[in-house]
């Protein structure tokens, strides 16, 4: 049985990505481009066109994974201990498979994110304090880096060859690029605060 912070993890993943498309044609302030001037025109048109449907990308999701390693940081980060967590207890307090779960807390390791200690009494704890460790941190550890798509950068490796295909990923780039900001905006501490009711739910992206 899903807990409600892990309701409320799941919630907000989805309203981030779900959400991440149109926002990059709101007009919001763009850094210089340096690429061809097509690029550069097609990126311009996108934001301002008068009238411009804003599209959405509804498949674009945050893996089962990033799913798992934001709850299971979630619940360490309620605990608020500094005695180490088993993964069975991890696994039971959030109704996480145990064998998926000790992979992914080895990756959050790896990352920096978590510390183990083994033997009687072992487990893992926060590396960071909640303030610290972000979502979009927690995704990409499990996930690699949070992009709209395999699709390649504009003007690498022969990507602009063809007709339409180099404006499309500058577009998915920055559909990738909203997606990290918005998930690096709320962090565990922020979790913990909604998950106990002491805040306002997620709001959705404008």
């Amino acid at each position: 049985m899903r807990s409600p912070a892990g309701d409320a993890i799941s919630r907000l993943v989805a309203m981030a990505c779900f959400k991440a498309a149109p926002a990059i044609f709101a007009g919001r302030k763009r850094r210089p481009a340096d690429g061809p001037k097509a690029l550069v025109a097609a990126r311009a048109r996108a934001s301002r066109e008068p009238g411009r449907p804003r599209p959405t990308i509804g498949d674009v999701k945050v893996s089962t994974r990033g799913d798992y390693a934001s709850r299971a940081l979630l619940s360490l980060a309620l605990r608020e201990d500094v005695t180490p967590t088993s993964v069975r207890d991890i696994a039971e307090r959030t109704g996480l498979p145990q064998p998926y779960l000790e992979q992914i807390l080895l990756a959050l390791k790896g990352a920096g994110l978590v510390r183990s200690k083994r033997g009687v009494g072992g487990g893992y704890v926060l590396a960071r304090s909640p303030e610290q460790i972000t979502l979009g941190q927690i995704v990409s550890a499990v996930d690699g880096p949070i992009v709209a798509g395999d699709f390649g950068q504009p003007h690498q490796n022969g990507a602009c060859d063809h007709e339409g295909q180099c404006v499309l990923l500058a577009v998915w780039a920055d559909v990738g690029e909203h997606m990290r900001h918005h998930l690096d905006s709320f962090t565990l501490k922020d979790m913990v605060t909604r998950a106990r009711g002491d805040a306002s739910p997620v709001s959705p992206l404008d």
